[in-house]
């Protein structure tokens, strides 16, 4: 949470003082699942969730996963392609058959957006494990800006996030995550 108040501390993110405090007070106090936790819980009491996004949209949860080269390569190598056959292209090369985590992924170019349909449930499995016990819709909020990241890397686009729907009664292939983010460019 240490590299997530350094970002809440750049001042485009309008992060007033008196919150940023909040926060350095749990990253000085706390250390590990309890200070993951208190930091979580204090982000979904104090900012709003336009600003959460914000801060996702710059380090969500996922990032670096060591998948960064072959994303990157996946770009360069179909750069030339229009969006929609890039789109194809990843959902062959990297979700195949939809079995995994991620369900499937949506191109609507009449309003510039992907809709992401997503069932991680390892955030879920860890708040009944009692590792995570902040509300775990806040946890998704950063797995939202993981998927983002890693569409931008494969797909060269730029996004942003729109909107979340995470189910309330905990996120399963049954009851999947749908993230819906604007292509900025």
């Amino acid at each position: 949470m240490k590299t997530m108040l350094g970002i809440m501390k750049k001042r485009k993110n309008d992060i007033p003082e008196n919150i940023l405090s909040i926060f350095e007070d749990i990253v000085q106090t706390y250390s590990g699942n309890e200070c993951d936790n208190r930091f979580m819980e204090a982000m979904g009491n104090h900012l709003t969730k336009e600003q959460r996004f914000k801060l996702w949209e710059q380090l969500g949860g996922c990032q670096g996963t060591g998948q960064d080269k072959i994303r990157k390569a996946f770009a360069l190598e179909h750069a030339d392609n229009p969006l929609p056959v890039r789109l194809e292209l990843y959902l062959n090369t990297f979700v195949k058959d939809h079995s995994g985590k991620t369900r499937n992924i949506t191109l609507n170019e009449e309003n510039h957006t992907l809709t992401i349909t997503f069932a991680c449930d390892e955030c879920f499995r860890h708040t009944l494990d009692g590792k995570l016990t902040a509300p775990f819709v806040l946890y998704y909020e950063s797995c939202a800006g993981g998927r983002m990241y890693g569409l931008e890397k494969a797909l060269g686009i730029k996004l942003k996030i729109n909107s979340m729907d995470i189910p309330q009664l905990g996120v399963s292939k049954e009851r999947p995550c749908i993230y819906t983010f604007d292509i900025v460019k």
